[in-house]
Order: C-alpha cells, then sequence, then structure tokens
C-alpha cells in the first residue's frame, strides 16, 4: 500500500504589531521578521534637478560584485528623495559608524531640515559629502529596477574616501544600537 504525502501544514499566523494590530498576516509576518533583522546603517545623497541637496537614511545598502564595484540599496517609490534619485546619474552612498547616530537620525527626519547645518560639504561633482563618516562612495547609477512601489537602484562605484574607523551602528528592532562583543 502506498502512504499518502501528509497535507501541507496551514502558514502560521505571525504576532499582531503593535503598530498596527489590524494588519494582515503577510505584512505583520514581513515586518517582525526585518525587525529583527539587524542591518548596518548608510545614507545616500544626490541633488534634485534644481541643484539642491537630498538624502536619506537606508539600511538596504549590500555589495553586488568586487568588479565591476557595484553597490545596490532600495527605497520606496514614494520617499521625498526619489525623484531626484529617479531623475539623477549620480550619487554619494556614506557608510555611518556609532558616532554617526544622530547623523543618521537627521536623514531619517524631515526632509526640509536634513540638509541645515555644517555637518555636509560639497564634494566631487557638486554633490552633498556627509562630515565625519567611516567611509564614502561616489558612483554613477547604472540601473533603476521597479519592483512594484518600490525600486532597487544599482551604482558602479568611481572612487571615494575613508573617514575615522568607528565601532559598527546598526538598526534592529526600530533602533539604532551598538554591536555587542567580538566573537
Amino acid at each position: 500500500m502506498t502512504e499518502r504525502p501528509a497535507a501541507p501544514a496551514a502558514l502560521p499566523q505571525p504576532p499582531a504589531l503593535d503598530t498596527d494590530p489590524h494588519a494582515p498576516g503577510d505584512l505583520a509576518a514581513f515586518k517582525n521578521a526585518f525587525r529583527r533583522h539587524a542591518a548596518g546603517v548608510a545614507v545616500v545623497t544626490a541633488l534634485d534637478t534644481e541643484g539642491r541637496p537630498v538624502g536619506f537614511t537606508a539600511t538596504s545598502l549590500a555589495s553586488m560584485s568586487a568588479v565591476p564595484p557595484l553597490a545596490t540599496f532600495n527605497m520606496a517609490k514614494s520617499a521625498s528623495s526619489w525623484p531626484a534619485i529617479s531623475e539623477t546619474d549620480r550619487v554619494v552612498i556614506h557608510l555611518l559608524g556609532l558616532r554617526n547616530r544622530t547623523l543618521a537620525e537627521r536623514l531619517a527626519g524631515p526632509n526640509t531640515e536634513r540638509f541645515v547645518g555644517d555637518h555636509w560639504r560639497v564634494g566631487p561633482y557638486g554633490l552633498p559629502v556627509l562630515n565625519n563618516v567611516t567611509s564614502w562612495m561616489v558612483g554613477r547609477i547604472v540601473e533603476r529596477v521597479t519592483v512594484h512601489n518600490a525600486a532597487v537602484v544599482v551604482v558602479q562605484v568611481e572612487g571615494g574616501g575613508l573617514g575615522h574607523d568607528d565601532e559598527a551602528l546598526i538598526y534592529h528592532e526600530r533602533h539604532y544600537r551598538a554591536l555587542g562583543e567580538t566573537l
């Protein structure tokens, strides 16, 4: 006699979101999982079509390849910086250390306040370069891939600079954090 395969298990119900207890299960599963996924913190800056600086804090930065040197980041097409990113050729990607927590918060805050102050300077191609970061890379956007209401942006790195080394700044459970002990 041949045994029948077991019926597939039902999808587990994720815990409700504290910010939206009535969110659908797929959204709750996604947000709950990614809140627990620690990520490094970066800031992407560019110029809009009027030559004004724009930028945003990103935790989606990833290296894509070393030859050629390609990096990617993701962003919502509803983000205030998207119009500039959708139309510009070049960006600066900044990697942040622990000392840059307030900078991360500033660039995640209201877009009208992100470039008020002396925390940045004009860099290559007139692009905004943030001061005192652990490293920064200037790159040319080579691809924008639209996926639903978001985009994956691929950048070919052309150059950059190093700041002073620092402990890593990570984002985990909706808070900026320092890494724990080295294993």
